[in-house]
């Protein structure tokens, strides 16, 4: 099994292994969204700052990374580059390559609605192509706020999982991802049996607009602790936002083999499990230049920790194995989804998104390896 793992990582073409029932369809492909690339707050905002848009073109502005830039981005020196945001028709070609990709669904991390952060999913709803390409909720304890402020931010996710193109799973269940619960939160909430009243109220009203019962997947680094919040808030499963690790300079077969082991740990939970896979882990522009939400990151501490970045083949390869793990695992994934990390974390090296080449174009190898796996798949 390991041998076939690493074969798999390191030139992407492993064949499935043969099952009793091989009928089973290919997984449900999904990946993150963090949308900062935003358009820059002050324009919006007189007298504003610009937040983590500001913060992704400084990390990303020494030359030795400019090959991370999305495609959108303009190198503008050196050591600079703008990124000026969003456009309709910048989502409007994500969409496309997405789609390309044989991507099935985005997961959008959900802010204020207010915040510039949003800006992304705005426009993806606005979108006149987004059934080329479906959506969930990553929602997140500010989603919902204290106990008084807990109703508005379940009426939100209703109303977003009425639209047309909300990924369902199992039938006409909604996926909805719940990240970052701590025992903080938890507290907010009024203690857990409080929380599992608040989350119980959640079912209801998704069930009682018409939606069916959400498929509920618990992200957190710890097996452990997200299987104690799945049994407060009512989730089916676990997964993780990313899957790191502490390797200096460590090949990229490393960091997938622990996203691996992850997916072992949550099964052992006895919930089922919705696979992560890691697009890269090297968050060195972040670690030259510390982001503002990152207080603990000192300037140039811990340089020597990444990960190799994948080769397109070596990627696809590794969600080919997540594709083959669920075939093998069918009573831990019923719902037959995976969840990739991510679509544009660049600074962190987890990103799909194709990147900007030296020309001006769109570098999509990474989409493009992903598509012919797929295909070879079926």
């Amino acid at each position: 099994m390991i041998l076939g793992f690493l074969m798999c990582l390191l030139i992407g073409a492993s064949v499935l292994p043969a099952a009793a029932d091989n009928s089973s369809p290919r997984p449900i492909s999904g990946a993150i969204r963090w949308d900062a690339w935003h358009t820059p707050w002050s324009r919006v905002k007189p007298g504003s700052t610009d937040g983590p848009v500001a913060a992704m073109e400084l990390s990303l502005s020494p030359k030795q990374y400019h090959y991370r830039l999305p495609f959108f981005a303009r190198i503008t020196g050196e050591n600079e580059v703008r990124i000026d945001g969003y456009t309709q028709a910048i989502m409007d070609q994500e969409i496309a390559y997405a789609k390309a990709g044989r991507l099935d669904y985005w997961a959008f991390l959900l802010y204020d609605r207010d915040s510039a952060m949003s800006q992304g999913l705005s426009l993806y709803l606005s979108s006149a192509h987004k059934q080329d390409m479906h959506f969930c909720a990553i929602a997140s304890p500010p989603t919902f706020g204290g106990t008084e402020k807990f109703a508005q931010g379940v009426d939100r996710i209703v109303k977003l999982m009425a639209e047309p193109s909300y990924q369902k799973v199992m039938g006409d269940r909604p996926l909805l991802y719940l990240f970052d619960v701590s025992d903080r939160w938890l507290d907010a909430w009024g203690g857990p049996e409080r929380a599992k009243t608040l989350f119980t109220a959640l079912h209801s009203a998704v069930q009682a607009a018409g939606h069916g019962d959400p498929y509920v997947v618990v992200a957190d680094f710890s097996p452990t602790h997200g299987r104690k919040i799945a049994d407060i808030v009512g989730a089916q499963a676990l997964t993780s936002y990313t899957k790191g690790g502490s390797g200096r300079g460590a090949p990229y077969a490393e960091l997938a083999r622990g996203a691996y082991d992850f997916w072992n740990a949550c099964a052992d939970m006895g919930l089922q499990v919705v696979p992560i896979v890691v697009a890269g882990w090297d968050r060195r522009p972040r670690v030259e230049h510390p982001v503002p939400w990152e207080s603990y990151q000192k300037p140039g501490v811990g340089l020597d920790q990444y990960y190799v970045m994948p080769t397109p083949k070596e990627l696809a390869g590794s969600i080919r194995y997540a594709a083959e793990w669920i075939s093998q695992h069918k009573l831990e994934c019923p719902a037959c989804v995976e969840l990739i990390y991510a679509w544009n974390e660049h600074d962190e090296g987890g990103y799909l998104c194709p990147t900007l080449n030296p020309d001006g174009s769109a570098n999509t190898d990474r989409l493009d390896a992903i598509a012919a796996m797929v295909k070879d798949l079926k």
